[in-house]
Parts: C-alpha cells; structure tokens; sequence
C-alpha cells in the first residue's frame, strides 16, 4: 500500500528511511527527535548531527540511521506555531518537500515520517495533517511505487483531523454499531418460523426452501447456470474503467494500490480482491454507494450496517466523499483496516 499510517514508535518502523522532526540545531530533544536519538545511538546520532552544525526552518538533512532499522536518517525542521501569520504553513510544506526530495535523492524506496511541528512546536493537528496529506499525496503521483507511512504515537492524533468526525461518530454509534438493531439474536425468531402454530392466521406458511444438495439440481440445469455467470470482479472493474476514461495508473494511484497488485488484478480474470482493495477501488473510480455495492458483489462481498468498516465506508459514500486518504484517516480513528490493504 502506498500511502498507511500506522500507530507505533518511529524509531522502532522499518524503512528505507525515517524523519527526525528535528529543531534548527539538530540536538536531541525529546518525543520523536528523543526516539531517533536514542534509536540510533544518541553519541553517533549526536556527533552526525555536529558535522552537519544546523538546519534552517523548513528544511531538512540527512545522516546514516545507525542502529535504527533504517538506512537514513532525514532530519527535518518545522516551524514552530505562532497563531498561523508568519509563513507558518509555507514553512511546513516546504520542510515535507525537503524530505521527499531527499528520499528521492537518496533512491529509496520506502519513507516513514511523524506528523512534524504537531507535537511540542504547537502546530495544530487537523492543519498539520492536511499539510501532510496534501505533500505526501504529490509526492506519490511522482513516485507511485514508494512506500510513504505516517507514524502516530496515538489514534487521537490523527482523529483530530478526520473530516466529518462528530457527524461520523454519531452515525457510528447511534445507528449501527455495538447496539445495532441489526446486530440482535435472531435465533428466537428462527424458532418461532418454524412453529406452524407462531404463522400469524392471515398469513401463507412459510415456502419451502430450496433444495440444497447438489444431486436434486439437474445436470443441464447446473451445466446452464454455471455457463451464465456473472463478470469476474476483474471483468467488471476493467469494463468500468473503460466506461470512465480512466487509465489504469490513475485508478491504482487513487485507489492507494501498488502497481503490482493492479497488474495482478488486470492478468487475473478470477481475481478475488479483499473487501479494502475493493472499496478502494470503488472510491477511485467515485462510484455512488448502488454502484460500490454492485461491483462488490462480483468479488462476493457486501457491506453491510453490522461492521464498523462497512459503516465507515457507507458513510462516506452516501457523502459523496471518494478520497481515499480522507477515509482511511477515518478508519484509523476508529481501529479498521485501511483502504488498499491487502
């Protein structure tokens, strides 16, 4: 998956690379800076940093990643907040720039970075995540098979930022999830159904259901209806991107999949993609929630109203929200696979 976040400590993520928010003078600090530190080895990190002397506001450096399970270390500096009228956030998408231009010097091929100037420096979370969002989002329309991971210490960091949360969360807990209607046993109601006594008086019984076992279903019936099945999941997506004009790298790209999982989509006709390579891939090609649901059932899956993601995802649908980043950030909050993964 190209673009994740993951809840962990930073200096503990393997990566080709991994960001230092770091201050002007490159000296240990504490949260992430103290992790990379002592990761790496706080004299060797120290003494690397020395060489280097400072880095300006918005910029960013790079040294070996030492005893860290990276290869580099790219240290870079945020601006401090200051109520948002001094270059503040200019500041911060130059200092992401820096990075990225970094990782794509150094040839890597994987990058895991924190949410820089949200901690200490006072950056408000919901701005420092779209700043972020919004940069790692180029980055990866210019290199689609990096790996870009943003690294959180907790789930509330990024559900600060997640768009229409209150709204999310009420339509969460209120109508769906842990006392859903939908989720109540069912097991009296089968047993009543069974009772002929329970069959209300104007009522017809029930129908007898249809025969299970294969041997009751005809040969030619069978061999007719297996002749007719529906498009492959891969059928029916291929055939959409077409209807739309799409290219294949716009749809892998928005829908936050590598190019060889597409590829394998595109070369497999009886492909079964997990429901989140599913749903992201209804998201980029912005189909409405009918529409999500109907490609869905060529994979064999639903969403339905008794699974947060499901819930999740709905949600967002019935908004006409198809960005894939916005609902995953949602999904993060709430401890549910994100879009993209396999």
């Amino acid at each position: 998956m190209p673009f994740s976040i993951v809840r962990n400590d930073i200096a503990r993520v393997n990566a080709d690379v991994l960001v230092n928010a770091a201050n002007e003078r490159l000296a240990a600090g504490g949260g992430v800076c103290g992790a990379i530190f002592a990761g790496a080895g706080a004299s060797k990190m120290t003494a690397a940093c020395a060489q280097i002397g400072r880095c300006p506001t918005g910029s960013a450096v790079v040294t070996p990643g030492f005893d860290l399970p990276c290869r580099w270390v790219i240290h870079a500096v945020g601006p401090i907040w200051r109520g948002g009228s001094h270059g503040e956030r200019e500041l911060l998408r130059s200092c992401y720039r820096s990075v990225f231009a970094e990782v794509a010097r150094l040839g890597a091929a994987s990058v895991a970075f924190p949410l820089i100037s949200a901690g200490i420096f006072g950056y408000p979370v919901r701005e420092a995540l779209d700043v972020a969002r919004a940069e790692a989002s180029a980055f990866l329309d210019d290199h689609p098979d990096m790996e870009v991971t943003l690294v959180v210490f907790t789930r509330d960091v990024v559900a600060q930022g997640v768009a229409l949360l209150g709204e999310l969360r009420e339509y969460v807990d209120d109508a769906y999830v842990d006392n859903s209607p939908h989720l109540y046993d069912r097991s009296a109601e089968l047993r009543e159904l069974c009772v002929p006594d329970a069959w209300p008086l104007a009522a017809e019984p029930p129908a007898a259901p249809a025969p299970i076992a294969g041997d009751l279903v005809p040969p030619d019936e069978l061999a007719e209806r297996l002749a007719h099945l529906d498009a492959s999941f891969s059928e029916a997506l291929l055939a959409l991107i077409d209807e739309r004009g799409l290219t294949d790298a716009q749809v892998y790209r928005r829908a936050n999949l590598s190019r060889q999982l597409f590829s394998k989509i595109r070369s497999k006709p009886d492909y079964r993609p997990s429901k989140p390579t599913a749903v992201a891939l209804a998201l980029a090609l912005g189909l409405t929630l009918p529409q999500t649901q109907e490609l869905l059932a060529h994979a064999g899956l639903t969403l339905s109203r008794s699974s947060k993601f499901d819930v999740i995802v709905e949600f967002y649908l019935a908004r006409g929200v198809h960005d894939v980043m916005t609902v995953n950030e949602a999904l993060f909050a709430f401890d549910q696979p994100l879009l993209g993964s396999q």
